[in-house]
């Protein structure tokens, strides 16, 4: 998997359980991703490297690299 293809499936992807169940991966709060960190950490496997990936962005004020790929 590319780096592009990660990237486009946190803009297309939704939480698939807990309180933001439905929610699209780049769209959850960063309090949550934050409650996450402080719980011990992601989920194992692909969605805690997902998570693990939007954690990043946000925390780096990097969100604006994910617009252009909302409306691919």
């Amino acid at each position: 998997m590319h780096n592009s293809e990660i990237l486009l499936e946190l803009v297309k992807l939704k939480m698939p359980f807990g309180k933001y169940r439905g929610r699209i991966l780049a769209d959850l709060p960063v309090s949550y991703l934050e409650w996450f960190m402080r719980k011990g950490g992601f989920p194992e496997g692909k969605l805690g490297m997902q998570l693990a990936t939007i954690y990043e962005i946000k925390s780096n004020g990097l969100e604006y690299l994910l617009e252009p790929l909302r409306k691919l």
